[in-house]
């Protein structure tokens, strides 16, 4: 299962490694997570016998939604329907549950719009525009080195961002996204809906029917779908532009697209790079999962209320375990790490063997080689105070926006993103709260020792779990209100503030800085310039058809419906209703959802519940509509199968697939199952 920007699921290394394949020389046939400016639709015609134009690409892209908690998504009528995953919708009906009716077991089903319940925190935003800033950024940094060349290149995509959408734009967003690893620079610009309402989930037993067994794995028979709803003053929208919804069964080898905005791939890094990920990034990442992953077990274990508020972060935890092990194993493979050098020898020796090209260009890969003592002196020490600072709890990174929004010389000027970030009425758990923060404090201790400065200060004379319960038992930034009169009172309200935890953000953001700044000029800094020299490499070898690295920005995929052949053992491309219920054990996590179980002699057998194609996707796909080539959205796609655990390195065509819950199976299930006619209505297939 797809998940946040993030894949999920469990392989031998032998399966991860026969998945991959990186050679930009030799793209495998349908790779590529590609930008809407620069998709290859001459050559996608031309494989697919497709007639895509310019016409289709941008209704494809105006239709394409990003949801701000990591998913995708598609507007599928002229009232603001979304078409997304169930599993991208979890937490807002986790939100929305209560003791009384929890509605991750029982279902979310609307019958009017009245009945529609906006999703704490989610905003959905729809890419409008594409712009070229690359000149722009890289003048910024002309002249500078370290942590000053990556203030102004930051102050610089912002100064950007603002001039094109505004200081307090509610309705628009503007982002610069780093593309080729430093090649280029886009701005993106995009219509922002603060307002997003949920409209139908199925049971949590219907969406992740077959649970861990069955993730990442196929055949597979979950319907993981959820609908929501786009408002703006306190209407749904209303637009010309949507996917029409197919209630059809796609058919085998029909070209099929999906739109949506992949989280991270690293297959630009070089092998230093990955090697550096290999070492510290994973193992480190791992072993912390692990321990967070016990603690919300044994959480979960006290009682019921329990195991409902901590269903959805532990689900998360699971999940991105899963993802990074796959990863691990393939960097861990030798044959899979000798193919990544391979080919960054043959770049290497095509610049060389180029005198104009080798001069413009140097030795970029030895320079990045060369940082990597220094990234394992900094690695734990910027983890810790920087990039996982406060653990994932809430209340910490409110407390550090609002520190940071208002106080010194770089506080924010945007206060509108900044109220819109704090306004958020999801609901905060104090014991969840507690366990975030008492666990980074404890593992800070661990990792950077006792006696470092920066531990004496974060903890004082308090033990990790004292402290975490003092900051989030004085806080009031649970109160929405509390929060948001801090930032509009500036940065006189908050040097007065007695909150402890806004006095202990306060007390640390300058260790937290200090340790940025030495990342970037050690690191950050000469990585970059480093990195754009590669891209120009790639670009003078391999021409303009290069896909970059995934970005959380808005890409397509293309591809057909397949099975694949793994073994001699052949694997169709579909899977049916009437499987379902032959799947079904009684038993955890084969049972069927009590809706499903009473509507088996309703609904059609025949049609079809989960297909695989074999379009390139990662983390952050979850929810994209996946469509045909009249335009028409013929499912959601929700996860990969077992082979393409390795996507964050590398794609193989032969193997790696997509897994998508049809148009068709939504239909039979909101027709038979649900009884959502109106619905049904909407999307036009009564």
């Amino acid at each position: 299962m797809l998940i946040r920007r993030l894949s999920a699921g469990v392989a031998s290394a032998a399966i991860v490694v026969a998945a991959l394949s990186i050679a930009p020389a030799a793209q495998a046939r349908e790779e590529g997570m590609w930008t809407f400016d620069n998709f290859p639709i001459a050559r996608v015609n031309r494989e697919l016998g497709t007639n895509l134009d310019q016409a289709w690409l941008d209704h494809i892209r105006l239709s394409a939604v990003r949801l701000t908690t990591g998913c995708s998504a598609s507007v599928v009528s002229a009232e603001g329907l979304v078409l997304t995953n169930h599993h991208c919708v979890l937490e807002c009906v986790q939100d929305l549950s209560t003791p009384e009716n929890d509605h991750v077991q029982n279902g979310w089903l609307t019958a009017t719009r009245e009945e529609e319940r906006q999703c704490p925190g989610m905003q959905a935003e729809i890419l409008t525009q594409i712009t070229d800033v690359t000149d722009q950024i890289t003048a910024a940094g002309q002249g500078l080195d370290g942590d000053a060349y990556v203030r102004a290149r930051n102050e610089a995509a912002g100064r950007i961002e603002r001039e094109a959408c505004g200081e307090d734009s509610t309705t628009r967003r503007c982002q610069v996204i780093s593309f080729y690893r430093g090649g280029q620079y886009k701005l993106y610009e995009y219509d922002s809906f603060a307002d997003v309402r949920l409209v139908f989930a199925p049971e949590m037993q219907a969406g992740f029917f077959g649970g861990d067994p069955d993730n990442f794995n196929f055949p597979r028979y979950a319907l993981d779908a959820g609908f929501l709803r786009l408002y703006r003053d306190g209407q749904p929208i209303q637009t010309n532009t949507f996917l029409t919804w197919n209630p059809n069964a796609p058919t085998d080898g029909e070209p099929t697209f999906v739109a949506g905005n992949p989280g991270s791939t690293a297959r630009l890094m070089t092998v230093a790079q990955m090697e550096a990920q290999r070492d510290f990034d994973l193992p480190i990442g791992q072993l912390q999962r692990s321990e967070l992953r016990g603690r919300l077990i044994a959480f979960s274990e006290r009682s019921e209320e329990n195991a409902r508020i901590a269903l959805d972060p532990l689900f998360g935890v699971e999940n991105s375990f899963k993802a990074i092990y796959g990863r691990d194993l393939a960097l861990n493979d030798r044959a899979f790490m000798q193919r990544i050098r391979d080919n960054e020898a043959e770049l290497r020796a095509r610049v060389a063997a180029d005198p104009a090209l080798a001069e413009q260009i140097g030795d970029p890969w030895g320079e990045i080689e060369a940082l990597q003592d220094d990234y394992a002196d900094l690695f734990l020490s910027n983890r810790q105070l920087v990039g996982s600072a406060g653990g994932g709890s809430t209340l910490y990174g409110m407390a550090r926006a609002i520190v940071r929004g208002t106080v010194g010389a770089s506080a924010s000027t945007n206060t509108a993103a900044l109220e819109r970030a704090l306004s958020s009425d999801a609901p905060i758990e104090p014991e969840l709260e507690e366990m975030y923060l008492s666990f980074w404090l404890s593992k800070t201790r661990e990792y950077l020792t006792v006696d470092h400065p920066a531990v004496r200060q974060l903890l004082g004379t308090e033990s990790p779990e004292a402290l975490a319960e003092r900051l989030v038992e004085g806080t009031t930034l649970t109160d929405r209100e509390a929060r948001l009169a801090l930032l509009r009172g500036g940065s006189e309200a908050v040097l007065a503030s007695t909150d402890p935890l806004i006095q202990f953000v306060l007390a640390n953001d300058a260790t937290s800085r200090q340790a940025a700044a030495e990342w970037n000029t050690r690191i950050v800094a000469p990585t970059n310039r480093a990195a754009e020299r590669i891209a120009q490499a790639r670009f003078a070898v391999y021409g303009s058809e290069v896909y970059p690295d995934a970005t959380f920005s808005l890409r397509l995929s293309y591809g057909r419906v397949a099975g694949w052949t793994y073994r001699g053992q052949e694997v169709a491309p579909f899977t049916y209703i009437s499987g379902l219920y032959d799947r079904a054990t009684g038993s955890s996590p084969f049972d069927l959802a009590p809706q499903w179980a009473a509507a088996q002699g309703r609904v059609n057998g025949n049609a079809v519940f989960d297909y695989s194609t074999t379009n390139d996707i990662i983390g952050g796909n979850s929810g994209s509509p996946v469509v045909n080539a009249r335009g028409e959205v013929i499912g959601a796609a929700f996860d990969g199968n077992i082979h393409s655990l390795g996507g964050n390195f590398g794609y193989d065509g032969t193997l790696n697939r997509t897994v998508v819950v049809s148009s068709e199976a939504i239909t039979e299930a909101l027709r038979n199952v649900y009884g959502r006619s109106a619905l049904l209505e909407e999307l036009g297939a009564r």
